[in-house]
This record gives structure tokens, C-alpha cells and sequence, in this order.
């Protein structure tokens, strides 16, 4: 069988099993996902053998330690996805909430949550999105197609064949959870053409892959294209607390989408605030405007690229600022509309930052890694959007919901 051969039926068979979904209860699909629980606590000595062979073949090709810390899978991150299926089976069902009104003519207008349909989940590193993306779209009704990174393919392999099975053992059919095992690049060119059997694909990871799906698909796309999260350092406010924010949003998980890239500092408190950031941050590279470079000498300089750019790894972009208004300015020109923060204990500059950044997630004397579904409560999450339209920040189980209108009436007809 061709790739498009393949991803076709592939997809006919997602959509088939969409359909059957719309008639399974809560119930069942909280028994589906109590098995996944308990099959990835039982078989996560295989699941690790999986994942040791593609950190192997990653360390061979000389990937980078945050990509590394991105793909390894160990007993506590298994723990971690265990948790999050069993916040997700917590999570109310949202299929069937209905919001009702009577209209003045008689009837009764009602506004019904239903699934989407197919979701094609696209991402590259992280082995658990396997997981998180399954569980999510399962709570909601959804079928999901998963294409992972040939980086991960033992480790997403392992845990599909995990999620099929417990599937089916609830009575529901294993169609509903499909991973793309070949085809390549292909493969993802077919996935993002699959109108009428696909309803929407989300990509997630890099800028190239998000840019190539976007222009490659037929289906409607939810994304966003990097995280260049910034913090800006006001004057006046406690720069022990600003230290340990800086220090978590960076260095916490540096190769995430919401980890630290840029520094914006206030000139008041520059002088004694960089100082700090390099003695704490001694495993980043750091890289600065000429005015921090005057501060601190001897580090890199920042270019515009680097103003630009989602790092993903230990490298700390600096610039300092006359003004609350000029780091608005900056985070406008360079930002990417993902998380933005402010350390302050000004009401009114918080006020106009908070007004002004145009981020999917605004953080107020806190951690841009704050930024995620799971912390936000929503069990996980399928990915986070910098988009306006349907969904916006990280997105959990009612993001992967639509709805519909139901009109009940009693013999009631237009009149005019």
C-alpha cells in the first residue's frame, strides 16, 4: 500500500469510528481511560526499553541535551502521564452540556457541546503527547490520528499500542486512538489533505513543521508557531521574587514552548538586577543589548535574530528598557502572542501591561512555565494556541468540543 493509500484508510477508518463515538457515555470512556492508567503502570517496563532505544539513537545523532529531556521517558514521567489521564477521566464530560433558552415565539433554543470529530495530532519529541492527546480527545468524544517524531517512534508506538488495547477492552472500538507508523514527510503531506474524513490537524513543535503544515493543509489548522516568551523586570519591585521567577521560567524545563527566551529589564533596577541574573544563571549563555553588555562584560551581544528567536535550550536573550512602554513596544515587534510577563508591584503599570500584551497567556509576578494545561486545571493539554478564532492558549478537553443548535417546539412555524 502508497502513503496516500495508507493514510486514507487510515483516516476512513478514524472517521467511522467518530461517529460510533458520539453514542459512548461518560462512563465508558472513563472505564477506556482507567485501563490506560493501569496498562501503563503494568507494561511501563517495556515502555522505558522503548524509549531507551530512541534516546540511544538520538545521543548517536548527536541531538541536543534539551532535546534529549524532551524524549526521555522514565518511571516518573510515566507516573506523570498516569496522573494526567486520571485528572482527565476527573474532568466533567462537556459532550451534551446544553445552554437553553426560550425565544419569545414559544420554543425552546438550545446550544448543544458536541465533539469535533477526527483531530490529527501532529508533533515531533515528546513521547507524551501520545498520551495526553489520546486521553483528551477520547474524553471529548474525539478520534484522534497521532503522528509522531521519527525521533520517538519505538517510545509512541509502545504507549498506542497501551491505549488500543485498553480501548478495546472497554468496548470501544481501537480505531478511535491510530498512530501513523510510515510514510515519512509523506505522510504528513496526506494527513493535512484529508477533507471530509479529517476536521482538524494541530500541530505541534517547530516553527519549520508548524509553517509546512499550515501551507500544505486542506483542513483547518489550530497552532501556534514558537514560544518567544518574554518577562519584563519593572522598577521598583522585589528583585528576589523577580530572581526566582526568571530563574524558574528559564530553567525549570528550558526546552518547552513557555520557558523564558528574552529579558526585558527597567534602567532603574538594571544595575543591580543583571548582576544577580548572572551569578543565579550560570549555565546560560547569556546575550544582551549594548546597555547590559556595559553591565555585564564579557557576555555575547544580542542581534536581531536572537530577539527573534525560540531557543529551546540555555540561552537567555537581555535587553534593558527606559520604560514599561518601550518593553510593551519590544514584546509587540518581537513576541509570538504566546506568554508574556510582568514583574511589578506598580497596580497601574501591571494594569497596562496586562491591557496591552496581546498573548494568549499574560502572567503578574509568575512563572512563564505557569502556561500549560495541566496547571491551568484543564487535565493536560492537546496543545496551546496563539490563534483568535475557536480556541486561544492552552487548549484541554471543551477546546476539542463544537456545538450545535437544537430547536424544540410544539407545531412552531416563521411567520414573517
Amino acid at each position: 500500500m502508497d502513503v496516500r493509500s495508507y493514510i486514507e484508510d487510515i483516516s476512513r477508518r478514524a472517521k467511522k469510528s467518530s461517529i460510533l463515538l458520539r453514542s459512548v457515555e461518560a462512563d465508558q470512556k472513563n472505564r477506556a481511560l482507567g485501563n490506560v492508567t493501569n496498562l501503563l503502570d503494568k507494561k511501563r517496563e517495556s515502555v522505558v526499553e522503548s524509549n531507551r532505544i530512541d534516546c540511544e539513537n538520538a545521543k548517536k545523532a548527536g541531538l541536543s541535551k534539551a532535546f534529549l529531556d524532551r524524549l526521555f521517558l522514565g518511571d516518573r514521567r510515566i507516573d506523570d502521564m498516569i496522573k494526567s489521564v486520571r485528572e482527565i477521566m476527573a474532568l466533567e464530560d462537556p459532550v451534551g452540556e446544553v445552554t437553553g433558552v426560550r425565544r419569545p415565539q414559544g420554543f425552546i433554543l438550545e446550544k448543544v457541546r458536541i465533539p469535533i470529530g477526527v483531530i490529527c495530532v501532529i508533533y515531533e519529541s515528546r513521547p507524551n503527547v501520545t498520551v495526553d492527546a489520546a486521553a483528551l480527545c477520547l474524553k471529548s468524544g474525539n478520534s484522534v490520528i497521532l503522528r509522531g517524531g521519527r525521533d520517538a517512534v519505538e517510545s509512541s508506538r509502545a504507549l498506542t499500542e497501551i491505549i488500543r488495547e485498553a480501548l478495546e477492552e472497554a468496548g470501544i472500538s481501537a480505531d478511535a486512538v491510530q498512530y501513523v507508523e510510515k510514510g515519512g514527510h509523506e505522510s504528513v503531506s496526506w494527513l493535512v489533505k484529508q477533507s471530509g474524513n479529517v476536521d482538524v490537524v494541530i500541530p505541534r513543535g517547530g516553527k519549520s513543521l508548524i509553517e509546512r503544515v499550515v501551507s500544505e493543509a486542506t483542513v483547518p489548522v489550530i497552532k501556534h508557531y514558537k514560544g518567544v516568551c518574554h518577562l519584563y523586570i519593572d522598577a521598583g519591585c522585589d528583585l528576589n521574587m523577580a530572581l526566582k521567577v526568571v530563574y524558574n521560567s528559564k530553567m525549570q524545563r528550558p526546552g518547552t514552548c513557555n520557558a523564558l527566551e528574552t529579558l526585558l529589564v527597567n534602567e532603574n533596577v538594571s544595575e543591580q538586577f543583571l548582576p544577580m541574573v548572572k551569578k543565579k544563571l550560570q549555565d546560560v549563555e547569556l546575550r544582551g543589548c549594548d546597555r547590559t553588555k556595559k553591565i555585564l562584560p564579557g557576555i555575547e551581544s544580542a542581534n536581531e535574530d536572537d530577539y527573534f528567536t525560540e531557543y529551546l535550550d540555555l540561552v537567555l536573550a537581555i535587553k534593558v528598557v527606559d520604560s514599561i512602554d518601550e518593553a510593551v513596544t519590544h514584546i509587540e515587534k518581537y513576541g509570538s502572542n504566546h506568554t508574556d510577563g510582568i514583574i511589578s508591584g506598580d497596580v497601574e503599570n501591571i494594569r497596562i501591561f496586562v491591557q496591552m500584551v496581546d498573548s494568549a497567556v499574560v502572567t503578574v509576578n509568575s512563572s512563564t512555565r505557569l502556561s500549560d494545561g495541566g496547571v491551568f486545571g484543564l487535565g493536560s493539554e492537546i496543545g496551546i494556541s496563539t490563534d483568535k478564532l475557536h480556541a486561544r492558549g492552552p487548549m484541554g478537553i471543551k477546546d476539542l468540543t463544537t456545538y450545535k443548535w437544537v430547536i424544540r417546539g410544539s407545531g412552531d412555524i416563521r411567520l414573517f
